[in-house]
Parts: structure tokens; C-alpha cells; sequence
């Protein structure tokens, strides 16, 4: 397996397991702050790098509606949504409520695709939505900005990324 390196000898994969050894540690610290705090659960989407938390006004799966109908109006495809927590119970265990909404428009992603064809692990978007041990609904998803430098997608293409901000922020409003 070839890998670019950079100008000081590194290669992507060496500098992306640095990333998930400080991640990992960053995340550690963050539930053991927590648990010397007092805090019986945190949730910690929001410190992990290129991934937007957003709290919901709605339940999971109204969120998750919600979310679909704005899509289906918009005529973005729905590829699929998952049910963990109901997949979970059909196995005999529990979870609080999660699913994952995954969607996508071959307009906008083929050219993202057809550009830098290792954005397809990213591809098509998906939302996932959860409730937590203290009963808030969280949707998450993974910030188009980070994408764009990740991928170092060009910036002519970026906008095709960003369009589905307000659609996720308006599914998980109050109104």
C-alpha cells in the first residue's frame, strides 16, 4: 500500500493515527473530568473533530420525520434509516432511542465524487439522532466544512456539501 508523504516525511495515515491517539485521549479526559465532577453521563459528539451536535426540540424519531419530509420535499433521496435502538430490542437488548437517517443528491454528490473519489466514505450524508441519559435529543452529523478540507475539495465545489445545514438545523427546531 503507497501513501503520499508530506514535505517533513509523513504520511497521511501517520498524521491521521496521531489524530485518533489525541482524539482518543482528548475524549478520555473529557469522561474522566466528568466522573470526578460528579457528572453521571456526558456526551461528547461535539468535542470529536468535523462533527456538528445539535440539541433537538423533538423527539428522535419526530426529529428524524421531520428531517425525511424536509428532504423529500427538497427531491433529496432517502437512502435509508436505521432504527439501532429497535434493531437492539429485536436482539433482546435495550438502548435509549437512535436512529440514523443517511440521504443524498446524485447532482451534488457525483461531482464531489467524480472529483476526489475517496470523499465516497463520506457519501452520502448521513444524520444521526439520539437521546441521551438525560433525555435531550441530539442530531449529529459531520461538519461539510471539515469535509471540504479533509478532502481538499475545491472551494467551486463546497457549496454542494453546505446545502444540507439549514435543511438538518430546521429539522431539529422548535417550530
Amino acid at each position: 500500500m503507497q501513501q503520499a508523504a508530506d514535505a517533513g516525511g509523513s504520511t497521511r495515515a501517520d498524521l491521521s493515527d496521531c489524530n485518533v491517539i489525541l482524539a482518543n485521549l482528548y475524549r478520555k479526559a473529557v469522561l474522566l473530568t466528568g466522573l470526578l465532577l460528579g457528572v453521571p453521563s456526558m456526551s461528547i459528539a461535539a468535542d470529536i473533530p468535523g462533527v456538528v451536535q445539535l440539541t433537538s426540540h423533538h423527539s428522535v424519531a419526530a426529529t428524524i420525520d421531520r428531517l425525511e419530509d424536509i428532504l423529500k420535499q427538497r427531491g433529496i433521496l432517502v437512502f435509508a434509516r436505521i432504527d439501532f435502538s429497535g434493531d437492539a430490542g429485536r436482539a433482546g437488548l435495550s438502548m435509549r432511542p437512535e436512529q440514523m437517517l443517511i440521504f443524498g443528491n446524485p447532482k451534488a454528490g457525483t461531482p464531489l465524487m467524480v472529483a476526489v473519489p475517496a470523499i465516497g466514505l463520506d457519501l452520502p450524508m448521513r444524520v444521526l439522532v439520539w437521546e441521551d441519559a438525560d433525555g435531550e435529543v441530539w442530531a449529529a452529523y459531520k461538519d461539510p466544512k471539515y469535509l471540504v478540507r479533509y478532502y481538499g475539495v475545491s472551494a467551486n465545489l463546497a457549496a454542494n456539501l453546505a446545502a444540507v445545514v439549514p435543511i438538518i438545523e430546521r429539522a431539529v427546531a422548535a417550530e
